[in-house]
């Protein structure tokens, strides 16, 4: 069995091929942005046979509705950057999800106490849950939610019971803090 190519198309050529249903431009779409959408993914659901199905769907809807892409308003990978996350959201959000959650065997509750329990180095967050640890509670409570739970700002918002402006106000108070503590 021969192995491909990977392909690679500029943004405009690449927008051109899916807008015209060409066979490479699903190829370069796959391609190029597959190990981004998958890692989006993963973050959300944290299992990597779950994560390739929900990659798959997003490719699907990404093909289904790219004539509602409009690359006036932002850029490709952005949009699709958005699907993936919104299809994992809404899987872990379903009710099917959930109860496998719920039913999980035994040696995979151990083994996901033991990944709960276990810290791993992040270079992007090393020592940054310790900073936020240390901000005002109603700051620490706003970034928990948004930064390390994946919630949106009107779910942050719901979730404690605030005004959307007061949360994103609380965000941009605490992200001020922490890059004076990083100065």
């Amino acid at each position: 069995m021969s192995r491909r190519n990977k392909i690679s198309l500029a943004e405009p050529e690449l927008i051109k091929a899916i807008r015209d249903r060409e066979k490479l431009g699903a190829e370069a779409l796959y391609d190029m942005y597959s190990s981004s959408l998958y890692g989006v993914i993963y973050r959300t659901i944290q299992d990597e046979e779950l994560a390739e199905d929900l990659l798959q769907e997003t490719f699907v809807k990404i093909w289904n509705s790219f004539s509602q892409f409009d690359e006036t308003k932002g850029r490709l990978f952005t949009w699709m950057i958005n699907i993936a996350r919104n299809v994992a959201i809404d899987k872990t959000r379903s009710k099917d999800y959930r109860n496998t959650a719920r039913n999980q065997d035994i040696e995979n509750s151990v083994n996901l106490v033991d990944a709960e329990r276990n810290t791993t180095l992040n270079p992007e967050t090393l020592g940054v849950k310790d900073m936020v640890e240390n901000l005002k509670p109603e700051s620490k409570a706003v970034l928990d939610l948004v930064y390390f739970k994946g919630y949106t700002h009107v779910e942050a918002a719901e979730e404690l019971g605030l005004p959307l402006g007061t949360v994103k106000t609380r965000i941009r108070i605490a992200i001020s803090t922490l890059r004076k503590l990083f100065n």
